[in-house]
């Protein structure tokens, strides 16, 4: 008996409980399963994050105008559409004004012999500097989260909510509130934070120690008359507000310049009026470099901000249009919605040399290969800026389908006349394009390029105009501000991109000053977004001063993006006849801002085939299989249909949509 107790108790030791085997496979199924589910999900979140701040645009001059960028040879003259970037100068000279749009409806002016430096941007926040003359904040809306901070030589001041708020500067500041508010004012010093209310003004006297004293908003001037005017002509354009997200900037130009059509193919297109007939999109303007978005287009049309960095561009009828999509909650921002084109492995002759860069505007639906941003998000498909279908290869993919961008060969204004442009690589981002158009034949035998273009700046490729202007007198550049932190600094990416990091339109270094705006002001750096192409790890952080290590002036700073596979999406499935590997049916998590919708595709326009369903997928897509005509989604508009495919692959979907407010319109996360 103790004999067989004993053989019992060791067979036990050695031996596992059933019930322990079947608990540590379940374990693991679930550990696989999980895993391959939330891939291609945290792939997406750190894709979104990777996008970058949406810069401000100089949306319009008058009089004499300068603008200088961090690594230039000298001052320029300022053009409108240039995208604004961390470490920018702007100088109005005299009788001149200026406008910088923030966000829709949303405003930065500066008059006669003003300086205004943009000292920090990012998500959520932006910072100025102003040595002299006057600035108007006119923001008839602000995002929720948005605040902006002015420094000036007497103290800073930060705003956070719509209103007209107005600054004097001389040898002392005076600020102004017309509505809304309040404003905070932290004077030089830091006695303490005032709030200044609506219709009323606070000044600031002394530099080291500044005297504060609050009295009412005195009348206003004729300066504040223009401002009301400028404010008021927007009022009258409101048409383009039934077919484009309030959140996309620019598109108060579109009104008068052009007219919005219905297609039975892409839906409310916008055409422009007053172009050549041969006139195709992204050919009547510059390439411009900026530290973080790496090259980025500047139209020349006065027009040309909102259609060159969202929605897409569509071919029918024999005119171009711009198709906006269906509204999105926040709609995301891109250097320039095109595919680049290269002669790889094969020889072309487009009696340009050798060798060039082609390019040609992005389709219905079609997705960018980043050439900006970390490793992980360079290259990698992403719809950015665009809220409808998604179209790979002229099929309509989910929204949840991993893309390998490898397998994206097609591009539907390839064929169009016109579209595909060319210059020499000596010439490219070097002043006003003098592109030469390729035949479909010529352009067909280019390969797109995936990423980088493999081009590097000259300090000729930082500004949009040519030219000299004139500079802001020394005593202005000179002057020093107060600041709740330090400004953005530009050098790293310079160095980075091959260019001289010079800063000769800041002197003097900012004073820090406690910030008393709590959380919100903790959020941001005072370094530079990352620079394009480059890993970023926790020692580079701490180098650097990257997110999660405390600041100057007290300041911390949020989370640095994470990066994605070398790929930026992670393959979980089989390959389908069309290169595209199938995500699971989970819906990925949409950036912040993203309002959640459902994880089917839209509606492809007709004649675009719709890649089969996985199996997670088959029961509830099967309306919408292989040209089979279904219910729309809701980041469609109702009435949408799909048919089979036409000859040529051409898009031909009834694609309709109606007025926002009216529940024709869903609401897509995607941007």
């Amino acid at each position: 008996m103790d004999t067989n107790r004993k053989h019992s108790v060791r067979t036990g030791r050695r031996s596992r409980s059933p019930h322990r085997v079947l608990r540590a496979v379940t374990l693991l199924s679930l550990v696989v399963l999980v895993t391959v589910g939330i891939r291609p999900v945290l792939a997406h979140a750190q894709h979104a994050r990777s996008v970058g701040p949406t810069p401000p645009r100089l949306a319009f001059t008058s009089g004499e105008v300068s603008y200088w960028r961090p690594g230039a040879g000298d001052w320029a003259p300022a053009k409108a559409n240039t995208a604004l970037a961390a470490g920018d100068s702007l100088y109005a000279g005299p009788h001149a004004n200026l406008e910088v749009e923030i966000g829709r409806h949303a405003f930065i002016r500066a008059g006669s012999e003003t300086k205004l430096d943009i000292a920090s941007l990012e998500t959520g926040y932006l910072q100025l500097e102003v040595t002299s003359g006057r600035v108007a904040l006119d923001f008839k809306r602000l995002r929720d989260g948005q605040r902006v901070e002015v420094d000036t030589p007497n103290g800073a001041v930060t705003i956070d909510r719509h209103g007209y708020y107005r600054i004097d500067v001389t040898d002392r500041t005076v600020l102004t509130t017309r509505r809304g508010g309040p404003a905070t004012v932290i004077p030089a010093g830091a006695e303490g934070p005032t709030e200044v209310a609506a219709h009323r003004q606070v000044v600031l006297e002394g530099t080291e120690v500044a005297n504060v004293s609050v009295e009412t908003a005195a009348a206003g001037d004729a300066w504040d008359r223009w401002n009301h005017d400028r404010a008021a002509q927007f009022a009258t354009r409101t048409v383009h507000a039934r077919y484009v997200s309030s959140d996309v900037a620019g598109v108060d130009d579109l009104d008068a310049a052009g007219d919005w059509r219905d297609s039975p193919r892409y839906g409310h297109v916008w055409v422009p009026r007053d172009v050549a007939p041969d006139w195709a999109p992204y050919t009547t303007g510059q390439w411009v470099w900026d530290g973080y978005y790496g090259w980025t287009w500047v139209d020349d049309a006065p027009w040309g901000w909102a259609p060159y960095h969202y929605g897409r561009w569509v071919s029918f009828g024999g005119v171009w249009g711009w198709a906006p999509g269906p509204f999105v909650a926040t709609a995301v921002y891109a250097p320039a919605l095109v595919t680049f084109f290269g002669p790889v492995g094969v020889s072309v002759n487009v009696g340009i040399g050798f060798p060039f860069v082609g390019w040609a505007a992005l389709g219905f639906g079609e997705p960018i290969f980043p050439w900006w941003g970390p490793v992980g998000f360079i290259g990698t498909p992403f719809w950015c800026g665009w809220g409808g279908p998604r179209i790979v290869n002229n099929v309509v993919i989910n929204n949840t389908t991993i893309v390998n961008a490898r397998n994206v060969t097609t591009f539907q204004n390839v064929g169009v006349h016109n579209a595909v442009v060319a210059v020499n690589r000596g010439q490219f981002g070097r002043g006003m394009v003098q592109a030469t158009h390729l035949t479909t034949a010529q352009a067909h035998q280019l390969q797109p390029i995936r990423g980088q273009l493999g081009v590097r700046p000259v300090a000729a490729s930082l500004t949009a105009a040519t030219g000299h202007a004139s500079r802001p007198p020394n005593w202005v550049q000179g002057r020093s501000v107060v600041a709740t932190r330090a400004a953005q600094d530009p050098a790293r990416q310079l160095r980075t991109a091959g260019l001289a990091s010079t800063r000769s339109a800041k002197v003097a270094a900012s004073r820090i000053v406690p910030s008393t705006g709590g959380s919100r002001l903790q959020l941001g750096r005072n370094t530079a977004p990352p620079v394009p192409g480059v890993r970023h790890d926790a020692r580079d952080a701490a180098a650097t001063g990257a997110p999660g290590h405390a600041q100057a002036g007290g300041v911390a700073r949020g989370p640095r993006p994470g990066a994605a596979s070398s790929h930026g999406l992670a393959h979980a499935g089989p390959t389908s006849a069309h290169g595209l590997a199938r995500g699971p049916s989970r819906a990925p998590i949409p950036p912040r801002g993203f309002a959640r919708g459902p994880s089917r595709a839209s509606v492809p326009p007709r004649g675009v085939a719709r890649s089969a369903p996985s199996r997670s997928h088959a029961a509830s897509a099967a309306p919408f299989a292989h040209g089979g005509t279904g219910r729309a989604m809701s980041s469609q508009p109702r009435g949408a249909r799909s048919q089979a495919r036409m000859p040529g692959g051409a898009p031909h979907t009834a694609w309709h949509g109606g007025a926002r407010g009216t529940g024709s319109r869903g609401t897509s996360r995607h941007g």
